[in-house]
């Protein structure tokens, strides 16, 4: 955002959470959540067209089968339609809409806006993120607000009745602090943590083991790299706080069919990662292809589907 150091990425200690609800909140045995219980659940990326309903149900249907949530993203660059209809849209479409709520852009009040619209519209849950800030040069127009951060507006999910999902970066700095602080939005109201990309398995698994010792009890749904040509892992390899196996990256590029080969590898990692205690799902995180919203949505199915078979047999 500027060429000065990040102090959150100076920080040797979490901040506590001085709120209420009281740690630990028990989340209602529904929809994702529940089927965890019996078997590894699958949450996938939903990537369409920016306000484009028929891209939104032609995709949300495609993947419906495939995975037991659908994240919809809220991106810094490319605004699409609000959350609780995206919420709505997806439910129509026949997925299970989990929906990312950002402070960025919003205040205090319209957060609570929203958080109202999408326990209406149908959303399963809400991912509570504080937001990326902008670069300099993107949509230079528009202001930041961070009137919270998503510690804050993950307590006011819980408050709200909703499902609450947080995110955290085990590779990102400060690695040290990040399993106290996942700590600190547990007791704030999360129901689950949805990780970020790690460089492999055994740094997962060291970060999950930290963060039991911290206290973390909520289930961990591990992200998972799906990408099937140079563009669709750039863009994965150029969000912040995101690490991704290089020589992984080689081998599905330089492979004789790309397409095969990232699914392959999608699916191995996700098996991978499911090993590690405390982890209970994967994200199917990634643009998958450049050759279009269905063709990558048929990719994420793929994956998904082999996952979802796995804990079926």
């Amino acid at each position: 955002m500027a060429p000065v150091p990040c102090p959150f990425a100076a920080r040797r200690e979490a901040v506590p959470w001085g709120g209420s609800p009281p740690d630990p909140v028990t989340a209602p045995p529904t929809g994702l959540l529940a089927t965890a219980a019996r078997r590894p659940v699958v949450l996938t990326d939903l990537t369409v067209r920016p306000f484009d309903r028929a891209s939104v149900e032609q995709v949300a249907g495609a993947l419906a089968g495939s995975c037991d949530g659908l994240l919809v993203g809220e991106h810094q660059n490319r605004p699409g339609f609000p959350p609780a209809l995206m919420a709505a849209l997806v439910r129509g479409a026949g997925g299970s809409p989990w929906v990312t709520l950002a402070c960025r852009d919003r205040n205090r009040l319209v957060l609570s806006q929203e958080l109202g619209g999408l326990a209406l519209a149908g959303a399963e849950g809400v991912l509570c993120v504080t937001g990326d800030g902008r670069a300099p040069g993107v949509r230079p127009g528009v202001t930041h607000v961070f009137d919270l951060d998503g510690t804050r507006l993950a307590a006011m999910a819980a408050a709200a009745g909703l499902l609450v999902a947080v995110p955290e970066a085990p590779d990102a700095r400060p690695r040290a602090v990040r399993p106290a602080r996942l700590r600190q939005k547990q007791r704030a109201g999360a129901h689950l943590c949805v990780l970020n990309h790690v460089g492999s398995t055994q740094r997962l698994a060291r970060f999950a083991a930290r963060a039991r010792a911290a206290g973390v009890t909520i289930p961990l749904i591990a992200g998972v790299a799906v990408y099937t040509d140079e563009r669709s892992a750039e863009v994965l390899a150029n969000l912040p706080g995101l690490h991704l196996d290089r020589e992984q990256v080689k081998r599905v590029l330089g492979a004789p069919d790309p397409v095969a080969a990232g699914i392959e590898a999608a699916v191995a990692e996700a098996r991978a990662l499911l090993a590690v205690d405390g982890v209970v799902g994967v994200n199917l995180s990634g643009l998958a292809s450049e050759r279009g919203e269905m063709f990558a949505a048929q990719v994420k199915a793929s994956v998904g589907q082999e996952i979802i078979g796995d804990g079926a047999r």
